[in-house]
Parts: structure tokens; C-alpha cells; sequence
């Protein structure tokens, strides 16, 4: 069975560095600690103290000060892993840890694991090719040597980095590397880490090019160990789960994150908050507990962004120059179709074409895969459709030779309705209430990714009602605009008042809108 030897960074929080020392290494695993030599020496000392009696603990061999962005980081943890692959030679493989991470999964579940996979787990990708790196320098941190700290010696850093621009001094990447970037949070295989030390023994050049690279953390071991493993031995991802917010921070784990962590396809977490005392509590029992079911539903970057990204209600960008003056024509009127139930507007739609002739287009501000003619390119992305909106739907009417069309939208698309109801052609809008069963919501978060074949009941009970009132929420705020030509249909109205709203809506007879409006299946999940 996989035994793990821990190789824990850390500069902070003694008894934390304890605890999850002796929670780790209660079950037969391992573990080597650095703990920075900026930090706190009387810090250390409790720590080592503390730790004096526990044979499955061991000290990296030398501590050294470390700095983000710095080869430090890489040096003390190369330092770590030293001493552990010496203390401890049952040990099978090899797992980075901050001070901030915790494990949320069983020890029996991460040894099967392990004894399953075969392999060498690091996030590794192509440093130029992929697009690891969003924004910032990417070659520079290569090909000019970087001495100094850039949070610590701003001024140093970049004078430095200038001069060797000014002047030219670049230099090239060892010839047979090539660079990879990816999460500095990996699990190796004792041999993977033989391999490396053995490698940074022979190969002084590589060491002297990373020593001075910028961040070699996020590229120096993903480097490695392509270089030196087969491919079809390493999984290039991290085991260790952790989201990042709009910013670029790590985001902090709470209490109230226990159900969500243990659901994740990861083995462990960070970051921790400090004061989740009641997580860490949890999470440390079930550790060391035996026959845990769990249910991987791994739904938990998807269910960040959904309530992270929807933004400040009512901040938009200003329009844009081509659309201030445009418009689709004043003698045209646009009639657009908005339901939160996509299947039931397209039902209503293909209804009123055959009641009523007119041109009518499904969701093609939502869908990509709308039928649309061709118009030079402008229909090819939902992007391009939504930045050109005016001019596509004045293409569109020009198309179809007509002065009445009509386009279903998503609630969701309020910035859209306000523009189209902003114009001088007349716009009419058509909101059709449908009821939400669970049955219907559980479908809906399962569709859009927010909860999987394996989410447990009680975290979508917990999921339901957030969906539910996000989508009375667009609702309202439809109504809180006060469309001038507003009308609406209900599922649970009758047909006769129904018939009414579609009669406004389209301004047809009553008793084609009534054609319409009694069709049975409308409003059929």
C-alpha cells in the first residue's frame, strides 16, 4: 500500500504545523517540514519540540529565507524532499503541502488512490504554447536572470530587468528543456523523485538557469519531471483542489465548505482559513476514519463562479460607438419572446408561425447553434452577435423582407431588452411565467454544471432555493423596467387569459391568439 511522505512548506502558526503533523503521520504516512528561516526562531523551536518524539518526522536538512517569486521556494523544497527521501526510504510517493492546505478526503480512500494511479500527478503544460499565464510576463521570466525580490526589491528588480533589456542581455534556454508551467502542488512517485535529485546533481546548467528565472516554482519540477517521466505516466493535474477569485487570490475555505470539499475529485484543499476552526476539526477526523463513502460530484468551481460572476446588478459597459447612432428602422416592430424554460418559448414560437407567418428566430443572443442565415459573419459567435446586436437584427429584417420579427431571449439578458426597447422601432415584449419544480431545477444545475450524477441531496437542497430565486430575480427586474409594450402569459392562467396577452403581443384577432394559447403540450416539461 502507498505510504506518503508530506513535504510541508510553512512560515506561521506553530501549533497548526503540530497538529496537521501529527494528523497526517497518526496513519503511518510522513513527513518533512521547512520551515522558513525569516519566520519566527522560537516559532521553530516549539515546533521541533513538539515534534522531537515522532519518528515519522523529519526537518529539511537546512532552512533558508524564502520570498514569492524566488528560486527560495524551490530550494527549500528541495531541501525537504532530500531529508525525506533519506528518513524515510518505505516512502512511495512524494506530496506537496502548504501550512494552509488540509486533507478532505479519507487516508484509506488517498492510499487506494494512489495504489489505482500508477502515475506521477503535476499540473504540467507547454510554459508557451498553453495559456497557463493570463496576463503579465511570460518569456521574461525566461530569458532575463532575476535576482532580486519583486514585492521586497521593487526597484532593484525591475532596474535590473531594464538594464538587461536596454542592453540586450538575453540568454538562451538549455537546448534539450522544454519548459513547462503549470500548479506548484504535486504528487510524485519515489522514483520520479530519485530521478530528480539525481538530475539536479548531474545538470548544474539547468539549476543555474531556474535559480534565476522568475517564479520557478510554477515551472521548475512541471519541467523536470516531463524531461525526465513518459507522458503516458503523468496526469497533469494537481490533486490539491483550490479556486482562484476574479483577482487572481486563492480563494479561503470556511466552515461552511465541508460538504463541497468532500464532493471534489481532489484529495486535498487549500486554503484553510485560519479560523475555520470547526472545518479543520472535521476535516481532521476524517482523516483517520475507516470505510467513508463518497460522492464525487466535483462541482465546486462551477458553483463559485455561479454566484461570483453575475456582478453588481446594473453595471455595464457604456454602448458602444456603433450602436449610439443606429437604429433597426422606425416603422419595424420587434417582438421578442423571453422564458426562462427555453423548450416552452420555442414551443409558443412554433406555434405563432403557424398561426400567424410571421419570421421568428429562437435564442440567438444564448444558443450558437441558432439557425441563422448567412450575413458576411457577423452570426458566427454568440459574441459577435451580441456586440453587432442592432446591426444583426437590422440584417436579419432586411433579410426576411419584413417589418415584424420576432427572436425569443433568456431573462438573463437584461442589458439586451433594455438596448432593443431603447431604439426607435417599436418593440413589444412577451414574458411567459413558468412554474420551477426540483425535478426541473435539479435538471437545470445538473445542465449548466452546477451539480453532477453524484451531488448529494443536501447540497441540492441547498442549491435550489439559491437557483429558484435567481431566476425570480430576473424576473423582477424585467417588471422593475417598465417596458412600455409589456405583456405576459403564466402557466398557471388560463387559456382565455393567455389568448389576451398574445393578442396584445402580436396584435392579432382574439381567436387566433386563442389557437395558439390552447395547445396543450406549451407548457409540457
Amino acid at each position: 500500500m502507498a505510504k506518503i511522505a508530506y513535504i510541508l512548506l510553512c512560515h506561521k502558526d506553530p501549533d497548526a504545523v503540530i497538529r496537521q503533523a501529527q494528523r497526517l503521520t497518526a496513519v503511518g504516512d510522513y513527513m518533512a517540514i521547512h520551515f522558513d528561516a525569516s519566520a519566527s526562531a522560537a516559532d521553530y523551536r516549539e515546533i521541533r519540540a513538539a515534534l522531537a518524539n515522532n519518528p515519522n518526522v523529519t526537518f529539511a536538512s537546512s532552512r533558508i529565507r524564502c520570498g514569492w517569486g524566488e528560486w527560495s521556494l524551490v530550494q527549500a523544497t528541495l531541501n525537504a524532499v532530500r531529508s525525506a527521501v533519506k528518513a524515510f526510504p518505505r516512502a512511495t510517493h512524494f506530496y506537496m503541502l502548504s501550512g494552509d492546505c488540509m486533507a478532505i478526503k479519507s487516508a484509506e480512500f488517498i492510499h487506494q488512490f494512489l495504489d489505482d494511479n500508477d502515475a506521477d500527478f503535476i499540473e504540467s503544460v507547454d510554459f508557451f504554447e498553453s495559456d497557463w499565464i493570463k496576463t503579465g510576463w511570460k518569456e521574461e521570466r525566461l530569458i532575463y536572470r532575476h535576482w532580486f525580490n519583486e514585492r521586497t526589491q521593487k526597484k532593484r528588480f525591475y532596474a535590473m530587468f531594464e538594464a538587461q533589456k536596454r542592453l540586450g542581455l538575453t540568454r538562451d534556454i538549455p537546448s534539450d528543456i522544454q519548459v513547462m508551467i503549470g500548479s506548484q502542488w504535486w504528487c510524485l512517485r519515489r522514483r520520479t523523485i530519485e530521478w530528480m535529485l539525481d538530475f539536479t546533481t548531474k545538470r548544474r546548467d539547468v539549476m543555474r538557469f531556474f535559480a534565476t528565472t522568475w517564479i520557478p516554482d510554477e515551472t521548475f519540477f512541471q519541467t523536470l519531471v516531463r524531461h525526465l517521466v513518459p507522458e503516458n505516466e503523468i496526469r497533469s493535474r494537481t490533486l490539491t483542489f483550490l479556486m482562484f477569485s476574479d483577482y487572481g487570490m486563492p480563494v479561503t475555505l470556511y466552515n461552511d465548505h465541508y460538504d463541497l470539499l468532500l464532493s471534489q475529485d481532489y484529495l486535498f484543499a487549500r486554503k484553510i482559513s485560519a479560523e475555520a476552526t470547526d472545518l479543520k476539526r472535521r476535516l481532521g477526523l476524517l482523516y483517520a476514519a475507516e470505510n467513508v463513502q463518497f460522492q464525487i460530484s466535483n462541482e465546486g468551481r462551477s458553483l463559485f463562479h455561479f454566484l461570483t460572476e453575475r456582478g453588481r446588478i446594473g453595471r455595464r459597459f457604456a454602448t458602444r460607438f456603433w450602436e449610439t447612432e443606429s437604429t433597426l428602422g422606425r416603422e419595424r416592430e420587434l417582438l421578442i419572446v423571453v422564458c426562462k424554460k427555453w423548450h416552452v418559448a420555442k414551443r409558443v414560437l412554433e406555434r405563432i408561425r403557424q398561426v400567424t407567418n410571421v419570421p421568428a428566430i429562437e435564442y440567438l443572443f444564448n444558443e450558437a447553434h441558432t439557425p441563422l442565415p448567412d450575413l458576411g459573419g457577423i452570426q458566427t459567435s454568440l459574441e459577435k452577435r451580441t456586440r453587432h446586436r442592432r446591426a444583426l437584427m437590422r440584417m436579419l429584417f432586411d433579410y426576411y423582407e419584413t417589418d415584424r420579427l420576432i427572436v425569443c431571449m433568456d431573462p438573463g439578458s437584461l442589458d439586451l431588452l433594455n438596448d432593443f426597447a431603447s431604439d426607435r422601432s417599436v418593440t413589444r415584449i412577451l414574458e411567459i411565467e413558468c412554474q420551477f419544480t426540483d425535478d426541473y431545477l435539479t435538471g437545470h444545475a445538473m445542465r449548466v454544471g452546477l451539480a453532477g450524477e453524484q451531488t448529494s441531496a443536501d447540497t441540492l437542497d441547498r442549491l435550489l432555493p439559491t437557483i429558484r430565486n435567481d431566476m425570480v430575480f430576473e424576473s423582477d427586474r424585467i417588471r422593475d423596467a417598465e417596458f412600455e409594450n409589456h405583456s405576459r402569459m403564466r402557466e398557471g392562467a388560463t387559456p382565455d387569459q393567455n389568448a389576451e396577452a398574445l393578442s396584445k403581443f402580436l396584435a392579432i384577432p382574439p381567436d387566433k391568439a386563442s389557437e395558439i394559447a390552447q395547445t396543450d403540450y406549451l407548457f409540457a416539461d
